[in-house]
């Protein structure tokens, strides 16, 4: 029955094509059918790496009975939260009106324009602990449909005008001041578990985003984010066989993970340790053991990396979570790893490329050269099959197909970010005019719609100066359910706060004004509401703290032909290690060929930079104003103080 699903890109769709639900897969030909046949739409969302998506998979897609049920009175559409993460966000944004319990899988019914009427997550076959089953829930909505469906109606109708007016609410005010950051700082730390570290009770998260805001601010921020992560990496939360961090524990402890492993969490701890690297060993320990983990575990053969890796396994041929996380180092080479969601998505991998570059620089070879080598494989498919003809982002692919999915605004940002990285690691300024090119799209795409060109609300928000090019997902728009992008932030960035990050990054290399303009205008606009949550904020209160924080720019020209990380030359060595150790707002190391060819492609900080005498030089800026040239470490090290 699930025929539609079985060539889908996802593999959560097409773990479900066998079900006997007569699945539509996201799009207008599932709606069609709903109004034709004039019954409601059941929208199950999750993820292929869903430890509880598979429970109800099993216990309720997978049975005859109730998927007869869905069949005849209901119109079942299955949207891979990964691949629509848009239609996602706006579906949770809906059930927020019905349950407090959002998560996945989540269940929304809808009317046959899209409108949800009613909500939930998991619902077991049968009642259990005050939750009705599923075939309880079915029956109720299909009674309210035919005999209260004006009641419904109005319902949809007022939760979809909510969600409306939310999302044109204006906000105001500049960025935060030192001050307000510090207050900020100081909200997390009063979260933090003092027993068992981290933040908050059970379940508990890795929140990797306040981390970073943690580990970019001053020294409390800092040591606050050196104790959390080395709590985490002590705990039953990191695999401590093969490295990486699974995505929750179900306990205030750490304890009793759920063991999927994703990429995005893994890719930004990695950055945080990156970050806490620098005087912190134990940091640089986790950030190997990290790196390890992405290139030898997440990173597919042709070079993109997995969405992540399965809470679940085959052990003694019974299906079990965790199974495989539990098992020691001797044990796991008679047991089949858990499996890869192969689905290689444009933002997550961004993320991914952008920490690797910046591991590259810190970890001793051979981890460093594999980090950038790595990172330097995904850019490139991603640029060779993730780019349209016309220069387009897609969202997903899987074995080389293209999804049909529309690229969502983290796609610019994480991925033009993640190549900007990648050009200061490895000195390519082609990856550079790569991400200029694709933030450009973005403020482009903001323009049309803050003219009113978009017409179809992903439409520049609230002053933001980002918006997704080609516009909203069309289903969404055409039935006015596309919300502007939310900045509000979990496990990963905001698309705002990942695109403002790039224009960030493409100022601090000299592209232009209008780049540190569109940033600061884009963290103006959420400022407010992040300081009062920064739980909920930490990707735009990091980037807040650099955009108040003194700009410092350290570019070092190394002879042609210099080998990476490390030249052969000892006073270019000690010069470069004292490059990575100053602290700057960005720190690149180029030869002066590359210098020379940045500086052709229109960054203009590098400008100028050339060799003294032939040998190694540094040039120490603040914002653009460079101090002479040095060739020597010490004289480097002075300058810091």
């Amino acid at each position: 029955m699930g025929r539609r699903l079985a060539d889908a890109v996802s593999p959560y769709l097409r773990a479900h094509a066998g079900n006997p639900v007569d699945w539509f897969p996201w799009g207008d030909d599932a709606f069609a059918e709903a109004r034709a046949r004039d019954i409601p739409v059941m929208i199950s969302i999750g993820y292929a790496t869903c430890h509880w998506c598979h429970v109800m998979a099993r216990e309720s897609f997978g049975d005859v009975e109730t998927a007869r049920v869905l069949n005849e009175r209901f119109v079942s559409i299955k949207v891979d939260r990964e691949e629509h993460p848009d239609v996602d966000s706006s579906y949770l944004a809906a059930a927020s009106a019905f349950t407090r319990e959002l998560g996945w899988p989540l269940t929304v019914f809808a009317t046959p324009e899209g409108r949800a009427f009613y909500a939930g997550t998991y619902f077991p076959p049968v009642p259990q602990r005050g939750m009705p089953s599923f075939r309880q829930v079915l029956a109720a909505v299909d009674e309210a449909w035919r005999e209260r469906r004006e009641q419904l109606t109005d319902t949809a109708e007022a939760v979809a005008g909510a969600l409306a007016a939310a999302a044109q609410a204006p906000t105001a005010g500049g960025l935060p001041t030192a001050v307000e950051l510090d207050a900020a700082v100081r909200s997390l730390a009063a979260q933090e578990d003092p027993v068992h570290g981290g933040f908050g009770g059970a379940p508990k998260f890795p929140v990797a985003p306040v981390l970073g805001f943690l580990a970019r601010g001053g020294a409390n921020g800092r040591t606050l984010a050196a104790r959390t992560l080395a709590t985490m990496a002590a705990s039953p939360l990191r695999d401590q066989v093969d490295g990486g961090f699974y995505r929750y524990a179900t306990r205030a402890d750490w304890s009793e993970p759920h063991y999927e492993r994703m990429l995005t969490d893994n890719a930004l701890l990695l950055d945080v340790a990156v970050d806490l690297a620098r005087d912190d060993s134990a940091a640089l320990v986790v950030a190997r053991d990290t790196a390890s983990f992405l290139v030898g575990t997440m990173q597919l053969r042709g070079g993109g990396f997995a969405a992540a890796q399965d809470s679940e396994s085959m052990v003694d041929g019974v299906r079990t979570e965790g199974g495989y996380a539990r098992a020691d180092a001797a044990e796991r080479r008679s047991l089949e790893p858990p499996p890869l969601d192969e689905k290689v998505l444009t933002g997550w991998n961004g993320l991914a490329i952008g920490a690797l570059a910046r591991a590259s620089a810190v970890l001793a070879d051979p981890g460093g050269a594999d980090a950038l080598a790595a990172a330097r494989r995904a850019a490139d498919l991603l640029v060779e099959r993730h780019r349209t003809a016309d220069g387009m982002l897609v969202r997903a692919s899987r074995d080389g197909r293209i999804s049909g999915a529309r690229a969502a605004l983290e796609d610019s940002g994480m991925f033009a970010s993640g190549l900007v990285e990648l050009a200061l690691a490895s000195g390519d300024v082609g990856y550079a005019v790569i991400a200029r090119d694709l933030v450009d799209a973005t403020l482009a795409a903001g323009a049309a719609g803050a003219a009113g060109g978009a017409g179809d609300g992903d439409a520049a928000h609230a002053g933001q100066p980002f918006a997704v090019p080609g516009g909203a997902d069309p289903v969404l728009a055409a039935h006015g359910l596309a919300l502007p992008s939310d900045p509000a932030e979990g496990a990963v960035p905001s698309g705002v706060t990942a695109c403002a990050r790039a224009a960030w990054q493409l100022w601090l290399l000299g592209a232009g004004e209008r780049y540190r303009d569109a940033a600061v205008q884009a963290m103006e606009g959420v400022a407010g509401i992040a300081l009062e949550r920064p739980i909920a904020f930490g990707g735009s209160l990091g980037l807040m703290a650099e955009l108040a924080a003194p700009v410092v720019q350290l570019v070092t020209v190394v002879p042609d032909g210099t080998a990476r990380p490390v030249p052969a030359d000892e006073a270019a060595a000690a010069l470069v290690a004292e490059s990575r150790r100053h602290a700057a707002s960005v720190t690149v190391v180029v030869t002066a060929a590359e210098a020379r060819r940045f500086a052709a492609a229109g960054f203009d900080l590098f400008t100028g930079r050339d060799l003294q005498g032939g040998a190694a030089a540094a040039y120490r800026c603040r914002e653009f104003v460079c101090a002479l040239p040095v060739v020597d470490a010490a004289a480097l090290r002075t300058m810091e103080a």
